[in-house]
């Protein structure tokens, strides 16, 4: 309930502030899609962590106080808490990667040298995937004996929400395709971030299908999807978000090459750990569970290095972050702009920025959209 409290009214005070405070001149079809994306996200917070709520009373009432919203020996219904569950935890997934894609077209667009190809159809797009998120939570439950009319409901509008995520990618796409590209670390991070995310969107395809869900439901099949879409999704852009604002935020430039090495350690040893795990969910493996058989063992050793090496690799960012942070003899001072094809008010004041940031609230031009 606290953890509730506390993002309903950080979300409030994220969409307040985007909607009382921005720049003169800046419209909303003038905002960074990264606002743009954390204003969707922050109305998905508020509608979703009031029914995770109502699920946690009903538990503690269950518990308790002798209730039976969930008991079925005093006539409660076990798969209700499934439904009012998953009706908050499939918008919950969205809440975790809507903000990776406002960061990843911020960065491709900086490393292109391009605007954002289809700015607006992309807004578009983010607000679409947040409208399916609520239509689509039973496709968790396709095995839990849901009439064939829902499976079938919960099938096609699960599908659906391949559009407008299939919109993003090709815009993405778009905006590099005969870019005048470079690839330092922030764009190495999203462009594996793209690729790898992808990779989890076919797979999520396949666990849309309610017929063939019911050979993959509860497999490692599941966790491999899901952590090739929130691995590389949620994590990869934070890690891209760091690379490219900590000049920003620090006032020095970042060890370009323990940026790369960091880069494609993580990128191989992901792959490494999730990649068998397609294999083992497809051959039976279940999840969610202390042991497994023994014919499993050897993708799960391949599972396990790969972990662990990943693990490690992030050990090089730490270190790399330290050195900005705090250990900055030697190291490069950061210009004002930092990234040469960076648009957007926080690289038109010194790096790192001062603590009261504009004197007079800056004017925003008739630019296109997608040049801020």
């Amino acid at each position: 309930h606290m953890l509730g409290i506390s993002s309903i009214t950080g979300a409030i005070n994220v969409v307040v502030t985007i909607m009382n405070m921005r720049a003169p001149g800046m419209t909303l079809l003038k905002m960074p899609l990264f606002v743009w994306t954390w204003l969707i996200t922050a109305y998905l917070l508020i509608a979703v962590m009031p029914v995770l709520a109502g699920a946690v009373t009903m538990l503690l009432t269950d518990k308790y106080f002798g209730t039976s919203f969930f008991n079925a020996a005093g006539g409660g219904d076990p798969v209700m808490f499934e439904h009012i569950f998953w009706f908050f935890g499939h918008p919950e997934v969205y809440i975790m990667i809507l903000p990776a894609f406002g960061i990843v077209s911020t960065i491709i667009p900086t490393f292109a040298r391009k605007r954002l190809f289809g700015y607006d159809s992309m807004v578009y797009a983010v607000a679409s995937i947040a409208f399916l998120s609520f239509i689509v939570w039973a496709h968790h439950m396709f095995t839990v004996g849901i009439p064939l009319a829902g499976e079938l409901f919960f099938m096609f509008s699960t599908m659906l929400i391949a559009v407008p995520t299939g919109v993003k990618v090709f815009n993405w796409l778009a905006t590099m395709w005969r870019g005048s590209m470079t690839y330092e670390t922030p764009m190495l991070f999203a462009i594996g971030f793209v690729f790898l995310f992808t990779i989890g969107g076919f797979s999520g395809i396949m666990l849309a299908l309610a017929p063939v869900d019911f050979q993959y439901h509860n497999s490692y099949f599941v966790v491999a999807h899901f952590h090739y879409v929130l691995v590389p999704g949620a994590i990869f852009s934070i890690i891209a978000a760091i690379y490219y604002w900590i000049p920003k935020w620090t006032g020095v430039m970042y060890n370009e090459k323990l940026g790369k090495l960091h880069f494609w350690l993580s990128a191989i040893f992901i792959n490494v750990t999730f990649f068998p795990q397609h294999f083992v969910g497809l051959a039976g493996m279940p999840r969610r569970i202390p042991d497994y058989a023994v014919q499993f063992t050897d993708f799960n050793v391949i599972s396990t290095y790969g972990a662990f090496l990943y693990f490690i690799a992030q050990f090089i960012m730490i270190y790399n972050f330290l050195r900005c942070a705090i250990w900055r003899k030697g190291m490069v001072p950061a210009t004002a702009q930092v990234w040469e094809g960076a648009h957007g008010l926080e690289w038109t004041v010194p790096s790192p920025a001062p603590y009261h940031t504009f004197e007079d609230p800056p004017h925003v031009g008739d630019e296109p959209a997608a040049a801020h």
